[in-house]
């Protein structure tokens, strides 16, 4: 390495480390504050032991989305592409070097208490499979919906929870066009709204927009851009401390609509949720960490699930942790985990959701590889910024 590079290398080294550091006082502020006002936010303790071990030697490649059905069953799409462990020397995957391992079907389903029960997909007849697994979602009456944003990716699919190929939206292998109503750009993640039957799609990876479908035929119904623009194409850049961009920097990772009749999106490259009325018309926005560069903080959300959803729960794969915030204000009261291995820790922390008693599953990309199971314990007083791994001992 040459020694403007050593130099170039040096001061990125302790500008990220710098901007970390105004990051956590940040943070550490915002939590001081809450406990001086005696707010109290959920705690949660992890599961080590859920999800059960998984039969026939299969393991996990990057876990890529986690939704919850109306019977608390747990389903989550991975890539088990061969080029996904065998690119990194995995022995024996496929390779015949030993029993184990082999990498699992794309889509698992477990039940409340963890056990497999289910698991398909793939390519098949009638649809093209993505050529990169990317959020999915279950409809109300128990549909599977699957994102992707690999290359030739601008549709989704639609299969029942038996892994059934039911329909194909958009037409695969599009150029990118975020203002198109036949096709999408890498689809990152969808929600359904089951009382307007209404589908969210966070458009995407390429795209830089928000479109809704309805949830029952598909047909496209409206779309926006950030602060309910137009969306435009081509390259946004962010840069912490200056205005922000008024299109999504993206990928558009997240658009969670809530009961009270708000989208919350989540613009992961410019660390910020933006807030939105159903009908693309913009509310507020609030950045979570905003000196955070590279794949940014904001990647997915999910509400906690009293009546009111008054928290919100980040899943930020940048700083490998767990926001909780006040949906109201939406400032951060506290976070648990941090990078690691370890039951509760976190590499890449990627997906989100909550099942009926508010417990939290999240799902891990790259090389963390895994799904993971958080109970809630309650409310409890803010007294920490991060409380680190929700142990038993060291509980939020």
């Amino acid at each position: 390495m040459t020694t403007r590079l050593k130099l170039i290398g040096g001061a990125t080294f302790v500008f990220a480390i710098m901007a970390l550091g105004i990051g956590q006082s940040k943070l550490q502020q915002q939590a001081v504050a809450a406990a001086a006002e005696g707010k109290k936010a959920p705690a949660f303790q992890v599961d080590p032991f859920w999800p059960k071990p998984l039969p026939n030697h299969w393991i996990l490649g990057n876990v890529i989305g986690v939704a919850v059905d109306g019977r608390d069953h747990v389903y989550i799409v991975h890539r088990d592409q061969d080029d996904i462990f065998l690119d990194r020397r995995e022995i024996g995957l496929k390779l015949g070097g030993s029993e184990c391992c082999a990498p699992a079907p794309p889509v698992l389903e477990f039940d409340p208490e963890g056990n497999l029960v289910n698991a398909w997909g793939g390519p098949g007849e009638g649809y093209t499979w993505p050529a990169s697994n990317h959020g999915i979602e279950v409809a109300p009456n128990g549909d599977i919906w699957i994102g992707g944003n690999g290359g030739g990716d601008s549709h989704m699919l639609v299969f029942n929870r038996d892994g059934k190929f039911l329909k194909q939206i958009g037409k695969p292998g599009q150029s990118v066009d975020s203002n198109s109503k036949e096709h999408f750009g890498r689809v990152a993640e969808i929600a359904i709204d089951p009382k307007a039957n209404e589908a969210y799609i966070a458009d995407g990876y390429t795209n830089k927009r928000v479109a809704v479908l309805d949830s029952k035929t598909g047909e496209f119904k409206r779309y926006w851009g950030a602060y309910g623009n137009k969306p435009e194409d081509g390259r946004v850049a962010y840069t912490p401390g200056e205005p922000l961009p008024k299109q999504f920097r993206g990928p558009v990772h997240c658009a969670e609509p809530s009961k009270d009749g708000l989208v919350y999106v989540c613009d992961r490259g410019a660390d910020r949720i933006q807030v939105f009325k159903t009908d693309g018309t913009f509310v507020t926005e609030k950045q979570i960490l905003p000196e955070t560069l590279v794949q940014g903080s904001v990647w997915d959300i999910a509400f906690s699930k009293d009546p009111q959803q008054r928290y919100i729960y980040v899943a930020d794969g940048q700083n490998h942790r767990v926001h909780i915030l006040e949906r109201d204000s939406l400032d951060i009261l506290t976070t648990f985990g941090d990078g690691g291995r370890q039951p509760g820790l976190f590499f890449a922390v990627h997906s989100i959701a909550t099942d009926s008693k508010g417990n939290i599953y999240t799902t891990e990309t790259y090389d963390g590889r895994r799904l993971q199971k958080f109970v809630l314990q309650g409310e409890k007083p803010v007294n920490e910024k991060n409380r680190g791994a929700p142990w038993p001992e060291n509980e939020l």
